[in-house]
């Protein structure tokens, strides 16, 4: 195994989970490919979207790793990606100031967006960064209470697609809550498939998520129906005239059951990694797909 220089820029890398930033990356796409489908779209406030996005993902990566390591969660027998805490690669106190610098330059970027959305942003803005905390921290933190996929609905879906949008024409339409929920649903499959490759380690360290509480079998069948859920909430982008949006995203059904088969037969272990990948890209697939098809409509 190769070894990792403690504090280096190949730790920091490794701890920003540069893979987890497509994730961050496809509900802003949707929320521009919205905008330029009402003829409203501007580059420098998209792509300062962009970095906020961006930005908080990575800083909600660094509060995680930190706050897992602290509470016990990330344990030799960790099937997910290795956490830069738990393996020595950046120390508590770096740690402690990576989450620090990321925090204010989120917060840089939010002020930033402010100039072409408003002040009425700022709350949105202050609750990305208290949820990010409150997501694995404090006395009660949500993603050890089964609170992981209601957060990343809203702040995967609600959030970044409906705030890019309402930054760029200041307004909110009934195709951008199809594409908001659709985003959400969709970004949850992550989770899930975390969650269910993780059930037994969770269940050690106190962590009730969806998949411990109600079983193996609910979250094969609640991976299942995210997916298909969030394909035909797109159906009803017909109301609004949006041929494309409607069909093109029905596309993303056959590597979506293709990925659920594969994780209902390995069940269990270190192997399902292998549907994480498989889910990482048909997240994006789907993105892309729609995007697609709100531009083309």
């Amino acid at each position: 195994m190769e070894t990792i220089p403690t504090n280096s820029i190949k730790a920091w890398i490794l701890a920003a989970r540069p893979k987890t930033l497509a994730a961050a990356a496809t509900p802003v796409l949707l929320g521009c490919s919205l905008a330029h489908s009402a003829g409203w779209f501007q580059i420098i406030p998209a792509i300062l979207c962009f970095l906020f996005a961006f930005t908080m993902q990575i800083d909600a990566n660094f509060i995680n790793d930190f706050f897992d390591y602290l509470k016990g969660s990330d344990r030799e027998d960790r099937l997910g990606p290795e956490r830069a805490c738990a393996q020595g690669w950046i120390t508590l106190d770096a740690m402690k100031h990576g989450i620090a610098f990321t925090t204010m330059l989120s917060c840089f970027w939010g002020f930033l967006i402010l100039f072409y959305s408003g002040l009425e942003m700022i709350p949105v803005g202050l609750l990305c960064i208290l949820f990010a905390f409150l997501y694995t921290a404090g006395p009660y933190p949500l993603a050890y209470h089964g609170w992981g996929d209601v957060l990343v609905i809203i702040f995967f879906g609600f959030v970044p697609v409906g705030c890019t949008y309402y930054t760029l024409c200041h307004d909110w339409t009934w195709s951008v809550t199809i594409a908001c929920m659709a985003s959400g649903l969709v970004s949850d499959l992550l989770l899930m498939l975390n969650n269910y490759r993780d059930r037994d380690q969770d269940r050690i360290s106190g962590k009730k998520t969806l998949v411990v509480r109600f079983g193996a079998k609910a979250g094969r069948w609640m991976y299942l129906i995210l997916g298909i859920t969030a394909s035909l909430l797109c159906l009803l982008f017909l109301l609004t005239g949006q041929l494309w949006a409607a069909i093109l995203p029905q596309l993303f059904l056959f590597p979506h059951l293709n990925a659920w088969q594969h994780m209902v037969s390995i069940n269990k272990g270190k192997e399902l990694n292998r549907v994480l990948g498989e889910t990482a890209r048909n997240i994006a697939l789907f993105g892309v797909l729609l995007c697609l098809g709100l531009i083309l409509s």
